[in-house]
């Protein structure tokens, strides 16, 4: 059965098209990222899986379960954690997660869900004296209580420190080795490369892209960038290179380097090319392209 199945779904406000014919099959057991720059309907994919908006069209289904029909049902297996929260100022973190405890009807101690997040100190403080960090570390335990078999999160990481986003991704390791499904978005591509199985790429409400992170490599051109040193560095050297067959691009970073995106097998062509055209090749790197390079080729925009 697959935790998430999304069948040509639309959502629109008016004239404007927020999700347009989305279709997606996230896999029981995977850890999915969901990216996609501002506006491109990634909280709105993740309103339509709880229920807190309807689709214009199509369907939604978690575990089998219609997210509107049978919304009751698809949401007990879930943990969430939304993006922009906020924390009841009265209440303790220890209250929360009790609080939480009790609506899951989970057999869960609530000192030890603070203390895996890393707030077991302040258990009995008020969470309106919460950084912004400890507050979604409050929340992510919130969302860890019952052991779900699905943690729909979005933009996990926000307000944490390195050392937070890093203890973080752990969890979700953990979680996922447990057995748990791992949605989520996120604008900081290191922390969903470092994770992630397959991520999804969301543009102007379309979903542009689906694979995982070296299947995208291999569909922009191999997977790597080679970075050569050159003498000389001139118009008809970024010539010599770019008609050897599989470079796709060759622009000069500056009067002596250039960087290359090219299919794996066309490296060596290029170095034997440079050197039949007389062109020293001092010096030379490959790099593999990282998601937030990918990201740009496919939105022509960073996600920061």
């Amino acid at each position: 059965m697959e935790a998430i199945e999304a069948t040509e779904v639309s959502k629109r406000y008016g004239t404007e098209t927020a999700l347009d014919r989305v279709d997606l099959t996230v896999r029981e057991g995977e850890t999915f990222g969901f990216l996609g720059p501002n506006g491109a309907g990634k909280s709105t994919f993740i309103n339509l899986l709880l229920d807190f908006v309807k689709p214009t069209e199509g369907s939604i289904e978690l575990f089998g379960h219609d997210c509107q029909r049978g919304g009751v049902e698809a949401r007990e297996r879930i943990g969430v954690l939304p993006e922009g929260y906020s924390v009841f100022d009265r209440l303790t973190g220890r209250q929360h997660v009790e609080y939480a405890i009790r609506s899951k009807e989970a057999d869960a101690d609530p000192l030890d869900i603070l203390d895996r997040v890393g707030i077991r100190e302040d258990a009995d403080r008020q969470a309106s004296d919460y950084s912004k960090g400890m507050a979604q570390r409050l929340v992510l335990g919130m969302a860890l209580v019952g052991e779900p078999d699905l943690l729909v999160l979005d933009e996990p990481s926000t307000g944490l420190d390195p050392n937070g986003a890093a203890e973080m991704r752990e969890i979700l390791r953990e979680e996922n080795e447990r057995g748990a499904t791992i949605f989520f978005s996120s604008h900081i591509l290191e922390q969903v490369e470092a994770v992630c199985d397959r991520v999804g790429i969301l543009q102007d409400g379309e979903l542009v892209a689906v694979d995982t992170i070296e299947g995208l490599r291999e569909s922009l051109g191999g997977g790597t960038k080679l970075v050569l040193a050159l003498d000389p560095l001139d118009e008809g050297t970024l010539t010599t290179i770019r008609g050897v067959e599989g470079v796709e691009t060759a622009v000069a970073r500056d009067d002596d380097t250039v960087e290359v995106t090219c299919t794996n097998d066309a490296k060596m062509d290029i170095l034997v090319a440079l050197h039949g055209a007389g062109v020293d090749v001092v010096n030379f790197r490959t790099e593999e392209a990282s998601l937030e390079d990918m990201f740009i080729e496919y939105t022509g925009t960073s996600a920061r």
